[in-house]
């Protein structure tokens, strides 16, 4: 049972008792992602995730990272397009230790201009690593051009020419806009010590609303059908296709979700089976979407050698064009609703995976469904509803990203 907390200043604090086990997931979540920046912003959500961890008042960088050592707990964050976790996992006897740091670290980092110029460079590397990914970077050049200039479609990492203009006091600001009690959870799954929830009430009690920025709301972008290619120093081809999709609110994301799984989204689907399995032309092939809180992206990847890139084009569009004429089984249907329950139950096992669900649901709906609940609105998809959703996705035209290995010929 998931129970939920409402603090007089607004934050709320969700927890799922689990007695069974012996650990504590804690999650603080913001509502803060990439979506939210301004142009000269970009990337600045993910370096404030970076410097939480670079030193307090109370504590360097390395004593929070031994502090955790010490007592066997693990201790990490993200950040996406529209959201930022803060989060640990320790045994249930640390938990108080363990939240009290991330509050310390939440409240009371010093973003000394010394640590941000250094974990500037270290952003930096990290988007080097990406630039020098091609099946990752593909999928962001997708984004950037189908996209625009909307903020849906710039890097989370930001660029070299933003992480340059970074300062504490552009640190600040942007926090005191986004980082207030409205827009904050602190999740909280697995057997929870007798007077924890009220210690985090304390601790976050005096958190308040500064704020003088009256925060923009985002615009739902267009996806457009564009087509981009570019070359690098690679081996294979790399290509994404991408399709509009559907809002992770929408009344029909479990028939969205089914679609996907038996496009790509699992070993039995049909790209994977006509693509890979029968055809040989690829080791990576794959589908999946991107839901966010106004619309998403139904994405398909393929990774080939570039003299077999038009025959893996081809046989993607063939693949498509067969559910679109023929289209699926009811045998596919059933078989895709228990690989999703089966996953959703087993990737539940952990405190982690509860205390991530109850954050991500508090902070989109509000309200939270148990699993019998889930379970039985993934049963009443039907096949139809499936087929009316595959016919009207892929009756857009996709965006198309492909990187191609230098000096290939390009046809």
């Amino acid at each position: 049972m998931i129970n939920k907390i409402t603090c007089n200043n607004g934050l709320r604090i969700v927890s799922e008792h689990i007695p069974h086990v012996r650990s504590v997931a804690v999650g603080i979540w913001v509502q803060a992602g990439s979506r939210y920046e301004l142009p000269e912003e970009n990337g600045l959500t993910h370096f404030i995730e970076h410097m939480l961890f670079k030193g307090t008042k109370k504590r360097t960088a390395k004593q929070i990272a031994e502090e955790f050592d010490r007592i066997g707990g693990n201790i990490n964050a993200f950040t996406s397009k529209e959201n930022t976790c803060y989060y640990a996992k320790v045994l249930d006897h640390h938990a108080t230790h363990a939240v009290e740091i991330l509050a310390d670290m939440f409240f009371h980092s010093l973003f000394d201009p010394i640590e941000i110029d250094k974990e500037r460079q270290v952003v930096l590397e990290e988007i080097n690593m990406v630039e020098d990914t091609p099946d990752d970077i593909v999928h962001e050049y997708l984004w950037r051009e189908m996209f625009g200039n909307d903020p849906l479609g710039a890097p989370i990492l930001g660029t070299e020419e933003t992480l340059n203009t970074f300062t504490k006091e552009t640190i600040l600001t942007y926090m005191e806009k986004h980082y207030i009690p409205k827009n904050v959870v602190i999740s909280v799954a697995g057997n929870i010590p007798d007077g924890f929830l009220t210690y985090i009430e304390e601790l976050f009690g005096d958190f308040t609303d500064n704020s003088v920025q009256k925060i923009t709301d985002f615009t739902t972008p267009n996806l457009k059908p564009i087509y981009t290619e570019n070359s690098r120093e690679t081996e294979q081809a790399h290509i994404c296709l991408a399709y509009p999709g559907l809002s992770v609110k929408a009344d029909n994301i479990y028939s969205l979700v089914i679609l996907n799984n038996i496009l790509g989204g699992s070993m039995s689907s049909r790209l994977f089976q006509e693509i890979r399995e029968d055809k040989g032309l690829a080791y990576s092939i794959y589908s999946y979407h991107s839901s966010y809180e106004d619309m998403g992206v139904l994405a398909i990847y393929g990774g080939t050698s570039r003299n077999q890139l038009n025959e893996l084009k081809s046989s993607i569009n063939d693949t498509i064009q067969t559910i679109i004429d023929k289209g699926f089984t009811e045998t596919e249907i059933t078989n895709a609703k228990e690989q999703l329950k089966g996953n959703l139950l087993l990737g539940l096992e952990s405190t982690n995976a509860r205390m991530s669900r109850n954050g991500k649901n508090e902070l989109l709906y509000g309200k939270h469904r148990s699993l019998d609940e889930v379970s039985e609105t993934i049963d009443e998809v039907t096949l139809q509803s499936v087929m009316d959703l595959a016919k009207e996705i892929f009756s857009h035209e996709p965006a198309i990203s492909i990187i191609m290995p230098k000096d290939a010929d390009q046809s």
